[in-house]
Protein backbone atom coordinates (compact mmCIF):
# COMPACT_ATOMS: atom_id res chain seq x y z
CA UNK A 1 0.00 0.00 0.00
CA UNK A 2 2.81 2.43 0.82
CA UNK A 3 2.40 5.64 2.79
CA UNK A 4 3.95 7.29 5.83
CA UNK A 5 5.37 4.78 8.30
CA UNK A 6 4.71 5.60 11.97
CA UNK A 7 6.97 3.66 14.32
CA UNK A 8 6.22 2.49 17.88
CA UNK A 9 7.23 4.67 20.83
CA UNK A 10 7.65 3.95 24.55
CA UNK A 11 6.67 7.24 26.10
CA UNK A 12 5.97 10.96 25.81
CA UNK A 13 6.95 13.98 27.86
CA UNK A 14 6.40 17.66 27.32
CA UNK A 15 3.86 20.25 26.27
CA UNK A 16 1.86 20.43 23.05
CA UNK A 17 -0.18 23.41 21.93
CA UNK A 18 -2.92 21.95 19.77
CA UNK A 19 -4.22 24.07 16.86
CA UNK A 20 -7.19 26.40 17.21
CA UNK A 21 -10.65 24.90 17.42
CA UNK A 22 -12.00 24.11 13.96
CA UNK A 23 -15.66 24.74 14.79
CA UNK A 24 -14.94 28.07 16.45
CA UNK A 25 -12.54 29.19 13.71
CA UNK A 26 -15.22 28.58 11.05
CA UNK A 27 -17.79 30.56 13.00
CA UNK A 28 -15.43 33.42 13.88
CA UNK A 29 -14.63 33.93 10.20
CA UNK A 30 -18.24 33.62 9.07
CA UNK A 31 -19.72 35.91 11.73
CA UNK A 32 -16.88 38.37 11.24
CA UNK A 33 -17.75 38.49 7.55
CA UNK A 34 -21.44 38.99 8.37
CA UNK A 35 -20.78 41.75 10.90
CA UNK A 36 -20.32 45.51 10.62
CA UNK A 37 -16.78 46.62 11.47
CA UNK A 38 -13.51 44.81 11.98
CA UNK A 39 -13.19 41.38 13.56
CA UNK A 40 -9.76 40.25 14.77
CA UNK A 41 -9.37 36.49 15.25
CA UNK A 42 -6.34 35.03 17.04
CA UNK A 43 -5.24 31.36 17.01
CA UNK A 44 -7.28 30.76 13.85
CA UNK A 45 -6.95 27.19 12.59
CA UNK A 46 -4.95 27.10 9.36
CA UNK A 47 -6.41 23.74 8.31
CA UNK A 48 -7.81 23.38 4.82
CA UNK A 49 -11.45 23.38 5.99
CA UNK A 50 -11.25 26.78 7.68
CA UNK A 51 -9.31 28.24 4.77
CA UNK A 52 -12.23 27.15 2.57
CA UNK A 53 -14.54 29.34 4.65
CA UNK A 54 -12.22 32.32 4.20
CA UNK A 55 -12.05 31.63 0.47
CA UNK A 56 -15.85 31.64 0.14
CA UNK A 57 -16.08 34.91 2.08
CA UNK A 58 -13.62 36.56 -0.29
CA UNK A 59 -15.72 35.48 -3.28
CA UNK A 60 -18.69 37.15 -1.57
CA UNK A 61 -16.82 40.44 -1.32
CA UNK A 62 -15.58 40.25 2.27
CA UNK A 63 -12.09 41.74 2.60
CA UNK A 64 -9.70 40.03 4.99
CA UNK A 65 -5.99 39.64 5.71
CA UNK A 66 -4.08 36.93 7.50
CA UNK A 67 -0.70 36.87 9.22
CA UNK A 68 0.12 33.46 10.63
CA UNK A 69 -2.80 32.42 12.83
CA UNK A 70 -4.23 35.95 13.07
CA UNK A 71 -7.04 37.02 10.75
CA UNK A 72 -8.58 40.46 10.29
CA UNK A 73 -12.00 40.60 8.60
CA UNK A 74 -13.40 43.93 7.42
CA UNK A 75 -17.13 43.36 7.60
CA UNK A 76 -19.70 45.58 5.88
CA UNK A 77 -22.71 43.55 6.96
CA UNK A 78 -24.12 40.50 5.19
CA UNK A 79 -26.70 42.65 3.36
CA UNK A 80 -23.76 44.18 1.49
CA UNK A 81 -22.29 40.90 0.28
CA UNK A 82 -21.92 40.73 -3.49
CA UNK A 83 -23.01 38.10 -5.96
CA UNK A 84 -19.93 35.93 -6.55
CA UNK A 85 -18.45 35.67 -10.02
CA UNK A 86 -17.45 32.06 -9.35
CA UNK A 87 -18.93 28.94 -7.82
CA UNK A 88 -18.17 28.83 -4.09
CA UNK A 89 -15.88 25.88 -3.34
CA UNK A 90 -16.16 24.47 0.19
CA UNK A 91 -13.49 21.84 -0.49
CA UNK A 92 -13.89 19.00 2.01
CA UNK A 93 -15.65 21.16 4.60
CA UNK A 94 -19.19 20.17 5.49
CA UNK A 95 -19.27 22.98 8.05
CA UNK A 96 -18.44 25.59 5.42
CA UNK A 97 -21.06 24.20 3.06
CA UNK A 98 -23.94 23.80 5.50
CA UNK A 99 -23.43 27.09 7.35
CA UNK A 100 -23.09 28.95 4.05
CA UNK A 101 -26.40 27.44 2.94
CA UNK A 102 -28.02 29.00 5.99
CA UNK A 103 -26.41 32.42 5.60
CA UNK A 104 -27.14 32.63 1.87
CA UNK A 105 -30.73 31.33 2.02
CA UNK A 106 -32.09 34.86 2.30
CA UNK A 107 -29.59 36.61 0.03
CA UNK A 108 -30.86 38.79 -2.83
CA UNK A 109 -28.73 37.02 -5.46
CA UNK A 110 -27.98 33.54 -6.80
CA UNK A 111 -24.98 31.53 -5.72
CA UNK A 112 -23.82 27.97 -6.34
CA UNK A 113 -21.87 25.95 -3.76
CA UNK A 114 -19.84 22.84 -4.42
CA UNK A 115 -16.99 20.84 -2.89
CA UNK A 116 -14.65 17.94 -3.45
CA UNK A 117 -15.71 14.39 -4.36
CA UNK A 118 -16.34 13.49 -0.71
CA UNK A 119 -18.44 16.57 0.03
CA UNK A 120 -20.51 16.12 -3.13
CA UNK A 121 -21.54 12.69 -1.87
CA UNK A 122 -22.69 13.86 1.59
CA UNK A 123 -26.41 14.44 2.23
CA UNK A 124 -27.58 18.03 2.62
CA UNK A 125 -31.36 17.51 2.83
CA UNK A 126 -31.44 17.99 6.60
CA UNK A 127 -30.43 21.60 5.91
CA UNK A 128 -32.00 22.29 2.52
CA UNK A 129 -35.48 20.95 3.36
CA UNK A 130 -36.06 23.21 6.39
CA UNK A 131 -34.55 26.16 4.50
CA UNK A 132 -37.08 25.54 1.74
CA UNK A 133 -39.82 25.60 4.41
CA UNK A 134 -38.56 29.06 5.39
CA UNK A 135 -38.92 30.21 1.78
CA UNK A 136 -35.46 29.65 0.30
CA UNK A 137 -35.27 28.67 -3.37
CA UNK A 138 -32.81 25.81 -3.69
CA UNK A 139 -31.80 23.67 -6.66
CA UNK A 140 -29.48 20.70 -6.52
CA UNK A 141 -28.97 17.05 -7.34
CA UNK A 142 -31.57 14.68 -5.90
CA UNK A 143 -33.91 17.54 -5.04
CA UNK A 144 -31.30 19.57 -3.23
CA UNK A 145 -29.76 16.71 -1.28
CA UNK A 146 -26.38 16.64 -3.03
CA UNK A 147 -23.95 19.34 -4.16
CA UNK A 148 -23.53 21.29 -6.32
CA UNK A 149 -26.43 23.28 -4.88
CA UNK A 150 -27.68 26.63 -6.16
CA UNK A 151 -29.34 29.13 -3.80
CA UNK A 152 -31.58 31.66 -5.56
CA UNK A 153 -32.33 33.71 -2.50
CA UNK A 154 -35.78 34.45 -1.21
CA UNK A 155 -37.89 36.16 1.42
CA UNK A 156 -37.58 33.99 4.52
CA UNK A 157 -40.20 33.47 7.17
CA UNK A 158 -39.19 32.27 10.63
CA UNK A 159 -40.27 28.74 11.55
CA UNK A 160 -40.13 26.34 14.48
CA UNK A 161 -38.13 23.20 13.79
CA UNK A 162 -37.75 19.96 15.72
CA UNK A 163 -34.77 17.99 14.44
CA UNK A 164 -34.53 14.20 14.60
CA UNK A 165 -30.76 14.21 15.18
CA UNK A 166 -28.69 16.58 17.31
CA UNK A 167 -26.48 18.37 14.76
CA UNK A 168 -24.65 21.63 15.38
CA UNK A 169 -24.31 22.20 11.64
CA UNK A 170 -28.05 21.89 11.00
CA UNK A 171 -28.93 24.01 14.03
CA UNK A 172 -26.39 26.68 13.11
CA UNK A 173 -27.53 26.88 9.49
CA UNK A 174 -31.15 27.43 10.56
CA UNK A 175 -30.23 30.03 13.19
CA UNK A 176 -28.09 31.94 10.68
CA UNK A 177 -30.92 31.85 8.15
CA UNK A 178 -33.21 33.09 10.91
CA UNK A 179 -31.21 36.30 11.14
CA UNK A 180 -32.56 37.25 7.69
CA UNK A 181 -36.07 35.89 8.25
CA UNK A 182 -39.24 37.69 9.25
CA UNK A 183 -40.25 36.76 12.78
CA UNK A 184 -38.70 34.17 15.07
CA UNK A 185 -36.85 30.98 14.19
CA UNK A 186 -36.51 28.23 16.79
CA UNK A 187 -34.69 24.90 16.71
CA UNK A 188 -35.36 22.08 19.14
CA UNK A 189 -32.96 19.12 19.24
CA UNK A 190 -33.40 15.71 20.88
CA UNK A 191 -30.21 16.42 22.87
CA UNK A 192 -28.00 19.50 23.00
CA UNK A 193 -25.35 19.65 20.26
CA UNK A 194 -22.28 21.88 20.46
CA UNK A 195 -23.35 25.46 21.14
CA UNK A 196 -20.51 27.52 19.68
CA UNK A 197 -22.83 29.37 17.29
CA UNK A 198 -25.19 30.52 20.04
CA UNK A 199 -22.31 31.68 22.23
CA UNK A 200 -20.61 33.55 19.41
CA UNK A 201 -23.80 35.19 18.14
CA UNK A 202 -24.29 36.67 21.61
CA UNK A 203 -20.70 37.88 21.56
CA UNK A 204 -21.37 39.65 18.24
CA UNK A 205 -24.42 41.39 19.72
CA UNK A 206 -27.32 39.16 18.64
CA UNK A 207 -30.02 38.24 21.15
CA UNK A 208 -30.25 34.44 21.40
CA UNK A 209 -32.70 32.67 23.70
CA UNK A 210 -31.75 29.20 24.94
CA UNK A 211 -33.81 26.84 27.06
CA UNK A 212 -32.16 23.43 27.37
CA UNK A 213 -32.41 21.95 23.84
CA UNK A 214 -34.42 24.85 22.31
CA UNK A 215 -32.67 27.85 20.73
CA UNK A 216 -34.42 30.92 19.27
CA UNK A 217 -33.38 33.98 17.27
CA UNK A 218 -35.37 36.84 15.77
CA UNK A 219 -34.84 38.22 12.30
CA UNK A 220 -33.10 41.53 11.78
CA UNK A 221 -30.34 41.10 14.34
CA UNK A 222 -27.20 43.05 13.50
CA UNK A 223 -23.70 41.76 14.21
CA UNK A 224 -20.85 44.02 15.32
CA UNK A 225 -17.21 43.08 14.74
CA UNK A 226 -15.36 41.63 17.72
CA UNK A 227 -12.02 40.35 18.95
CA UNK A 228 -12.15 36.55 19.07
CA UNK A 229 -9.57 34.35 20.78
CA UNK A 230 -9.91 30.76 19.56
CA UNK A 231 -9.07 28.06 22.15
CA UNK A 232 -7.21 24.88 21.28
CA UNK A 233 -9.37 22.24 19.62
CA UNK A 234 -10.44 19.50 22.01
CA UNK A 235 -11.01 17.20 19.02
CA UNK A 236 -7.32 17.60 18.15
CA UNK A 237 -6.34 17.23 21.81
CA UNK A 238 -8.21 13.90 21.88
CA UNK A 239 -5.42 12.15 19.95
CA UNK A 240 -2.89 13.16 22.60
CA UNK A 241 -5.22 12.30 25.47
CA UNK A 242 -5.46 8.74 24.13
CA UNK A 243 -1.76 8.53 23.28
CA UNK A 244 -0.75 9.86 26.71
CA UNK A 245 -3.10 7.41 28.43
CA UNK A 246 -1.79 4.33 26.63
CA UNK A 247 2.00 4.85 26.36
CA UNK A 248 4.20 3.16 28.95
CA UNK A 249 5.69 6.24 30.58
CA UNK A 250 5.78 10.02 30.79
CA UNK A 251 3.16 12.76 30.83
CA UNK A 252 1.88 15.50 28.55
CA UNK A 253 0.38 18.91 29.18
CA UNK A 254 -1.98 20.47 26.63
CA UNK A 255 -2.46 24.19 27.41
CA UNK A 256 -5.41 26.39 26.46
CA UNK A 257 -7.72 23.61 25.27
CA UNK A 258 -11.40 24.49 24.84
CA UNK A 259 -13.55 22.72 27.43
CA UNK A 260 -17.01 23.79 26.30
CA UNK A 261 -19.31 21.30 28.09
CA UNK A 262 -20.98 20.36 24.79
CA UNK A 263 -17.57 19.10 23.60
CA UNK A 264 -16.00 17.41 26.65
CA UNK A 265 -17.60 14.00 26.19
CA UNK A 266 -14.16 12.68 25.18
CA UNK A 267 -12.73 13.59 28.58
CA UNK A 268 -15.74 12.21 30.48
CA UNK A 269 -15.53 8.89 28.63
CA UNK A 270 -11.75 8.50 28.96
CA UNK A 271 -11.97 9.26 32.68
CA UNK A 272 -14.78 6.70 33.01
CA UNK A 273 -12.45 4.22 31.29
CA UNK A 274 -9.82 4.96 33.93
CA UNK A 275 -7.70 7.63 32.21
CA UNK A 276 -5.55 9.91 34.39
CA UNK A 277 -6.57 13.29 32.95
CA UNK A 278 -6.45 16.38 35.14
CA UNK A 279 -7.68 19.94 34.57
CA UNK A 280 -5.06 22.49 35.52
CA UNK A 281 -5.58 26.28 35.29
CA UNK A 282 -8.84 27.26 33.63
CA UNK A 283 -10.44 30.47 32.37
CA UNK A 284 -13.19 31.76 30.10
CA UNK A 285 -12.39 34.05 27.16
CA UNK A 286 -14.85 35.24 24.52
CA UNK A 287 -17.58 33.12 26.09
CA UNK A 288 -15.64 29.85 25.67
CA UNK A 289 -14.10 28.04 28.68
CA UNK A 290 -10.58 26.65 28.33
CA UNK A 291 -8.05 24.85 30.51
CA UNK A 292 -4.69 23.13 30.50
CA UNK A 293 -5.03 19.35 30.49
CA UNK A 294 -2.48 16.94 31.93
CA UNK A 295 -2.53 13.28 30.90
CA UNK A 296 -0.52 10.37 32.31
CA UNK A 297 -0.38 6.64 31.46
CA UNK A 298 -3.12 4.45 32.92
CA UNK A 299 -4.91 1.15 32.42
CA UNK A 300 -8.13 1.70 30.51
CA UNK A 301 -11.21 -0.51 30.78
CA UNK A 302 -14.14 -1.00 28.45
CA UNK A 303 -17.46 0.81 28.93
CA UNK A 304 -20.69 1.49 26.99
CA UNK A 305 -20.88 4.78 25.06
CA UNK A 306 -24.34 5.81 23.85
CA UNK A 307 -27.26 8.19 24.20
CA UNK A 308 -26.73 11.83 25.12
CA UNK A 309 -22.96 11.33 25.20
CA UNK A 310 -22.71 10.79 21.45
CA UNK A 311 -23.29 14.39 20.25
CA UNK A 312 -20.62 15.52 22.74
CA UNK A 313 -17.93 13.27 21.21
CA UNK A 314 -19.11 12.34 17.73
CA UNK A 315 -15.87 13.48 16.08
CA UNK A 316 -13.72 11.64 18.62
CA UNK A 317 -15.20 8.17 18.14
CA UNK A 318 -12.43 6.95 15.79
CA UNK A 319 -9.70 7.63 18.35
CA UNK A 320 -11.95 6.33 21.16
CA UNK A 321 -12.35 3.09 19.22
CA UNK A 322 -8.56 2.78 19.16
CA UNK A 323 -8.45 3.37 22.92
CA UNK A 324 -11.12 0.69 23.41
CA UNK A 325 -9.12 -1.80 21.33
CA UNK A 326 -6.31 -1.55 23.92
CA UNK A 327 -8.52 -1.44 27.02
CA UNK A 328 -9.46 -4.29 29.35
CA UNK A 329 -12.83 -5.84 28.58
CA UNK A 330 -15.49 -4.85 26.07
CA UNK A 331 -16.55 -1.43 24.80
CA UNK A 332 -19.85 -0.93 22.98
CA UNK A 333 -20.58 2.25 21.00
CA UNK A 334 -24.19 2.83 19.96
CA UNK A 335 -26.46 5.64 18.67
CA UNK A 336 -23.68 6.89 16.38
CA UNK A 337 -25.19 6.22 12.95
CA UNK A 338 -24.26 9.84 12.12
CA UNK A 339 -20.71 8.57 11.61
CA UNK A 340 -21.75 6.89 8.38
CA UNK A 341 -22.23 10.25 6.64
CA UNK A 342 -19.04 12.00 7.73
CA UNK A 343 -15.99 12.49 5.48
CA UNK A 344 -16.10 8.71 5.13
CA UNK A 345 -18.34 6.00 6.57
CA UNK A 346 -16.35 6.14 9.79
CA UNK A 347 -18.01 3.09 11.34
CA UNK A 348 -17.02 0.94 8.39
CA UNK A 349 -13.54 2.40 7.93
CA UNK A 350 -12.64 2.32 11.63
CA UNK A 351 -13.76 -1.31 11.91
CA UNK A 352 -11.82 -2.32 8.79
CA UNK A 353 -8.69 -0.46 9.85
CA UNK A 354 -8.59 -1.74 13.41
CA UNK A 355 -9.13 -5.31 12.22
CA UNK A 356 -6.20 -4.90 9.84
CA UNK A 357 -4.02 -3.86 12.81
CA UNK A 358 -5.06 -6.86 14.92
CA UNK A 359 -8.02 -5.56 16.94
CA UNK A 360 -11.16 -7.55 17.71
CA UNK A 361 -14.06 -5.40 16.55
CA UNK A 362 -17.59 -5.93 15.26
CA UNK A 363 -19.34 -3.34 13.12
CA UNK A 364 -22.88 -2.47 14.29
CA UNK A 365 -25.49 -0.50 12.30
CA UNK A 366 -25.08 2.50 14.62
CA UNK A 367 -21.67 1.87 16.16
CA UNK A 368 -19.28 -0.93 17.05
CA UNK A 369 -18.45 -3.58 19.62
CA UNK A 370 -14.77 -3.82 20.58
CA UNK A 371 -13.03 -6.44 22.71
CA UNK A 372 -9.85 -5.00 24.12
CA UNK A 373 -6.51 -6.76 23.89
CA UNK A 374 -3.03 -6.01 25.30
CA UNK A 375 -1.52 -4.89 22.00
CA UNK A 376 -1.97 -4.28 18.29
CA UNK A 377 0.56 -5.80 15.91
CA UNK A 378 0.50 -2.99 13.32
CA UNK A 379 0.21 -3.13 9.55
CA UNK A 380 -1.02 -1.00 6.65
CA UNK A 381 -4.16 1.17 6.60
CA UNK A 382 -5.59 4.09 4.63
CA UNK A 383 -7.09 7.36 5.79
CA UNK A 384 -9.39 7.38 2.73
CA UNK A 385 -8.85 11.14 2.78
CA UNK A 386 -10.41 11.48 6.26
CA UNK A 387 -8.33 13.66 8.58
CA UNK A 388 -9.50 12.00 11.78
CA UNK A 389 -8.73 8.54 10.45
CA UNK A 390 -5.25 9.68 9.40
CA UNK A 391 -4.42 10.83 12.93
CA UNK A 392 -6.07 7.79 14.55
CA UNK A 393 -3.87 5.45 12.49
CA UNK A 394 -0.79 7.52 13.32
CA UNK A 395 -1.49 7.14 17.05
CA UNK A 396 -2.13 3.43 16.46
CA UNK A 397 1.33 3.18 14.91
CA UNK A 398 2.93 4.73 18.00
CA UNK A 399 1.07 2.28 20.25
CA UNK A 400 1.60 -0.84 18.11
CA UNK A 401 4.26 -3.53 18.21
CA UNK A 402 5.53 -3.16 14.66
CA UNK A 403 4.39 0.28 13.49
CA UNK A 404 1.74 1.33 10.98
CA UNK A 405 2.00 2.54 7.39
CA UNK A 406 -0.67 5.21 6.82
CA UNK A 407 -1.72 5.91 3.25
CA UNK A 408 -2.66 9.58 2.67
CA UNK A 409 -1.42 10.84 6.02
CA UNK A 410 -1.60 14.33 4.46
CA UNK A 411 -5.37 14.26 5.04
CA UNK A 412 -4.60 15.30 8.64
CA UNK A 413 -3.86 18.81 7.33
CA UNK A 414 -7.60 19.48 7.18
CA UNK A 415 -7.65 20.06 10.96
CA UNK A 416 -4.09 19.55 12.25
CA UNK A 417 -1.29 20.73 9.95
CA UNK A 418 2.11 19.11 10.67
CA UNK A 419 0.59 16.60 13.08
CA UNK A 420 3.47 14.11 12.97
CA UNK A 421 6.15 16.80 13.30
CA UNK A 422 4.43 18.16 16.42
CA UNK A 423 4.12 14.69 17.98
CA UNK A 424 7.86 14.16 17.50
CA UNK A 425 8.54 17.02 19.92
CA UNK A 426 7.22 15.03 22.90
CA UNK A 427 8.35 11.49 22.01
CA UNK A 428 10.82 10.06 24.54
Amino acid sequence: MGGVFVKPITGVKGEIQVPGDKSISHRAALLGGMAFGETHVTNFLLGQDCLSTLGCLRELGVAWERQGTEVWLHGKGMDNWQEPANVLDAGNSGTTFRLMLGVLAGSPFSVTLTGDDSLRSRPMRRVTDPLKQMGARILGRREGNLAPITMQGGQLLGQSFQTEVASAQVKSALLLAGLRAKGETSVQEPTLSRDHTERMLRGFGVEVQSDNTIVKVKGGGKLTGQNVSVPGDISSAAFFLVLGSLVRQGEMILPEVGINPTRTGIIDVLQAMGADIEYLESSEICGEPRAALRVRPSQLRGIEISGDLIPRLIDEIPILALAASLAEGETVIRDAAELRIKETDRIKRVAEGLKALGATIEELPDGMRIKGRPELHGGEVSSFGDHRLAMTWAVAGMLSQEGVSVENMAAANVSFPNFLEIVEKVVL
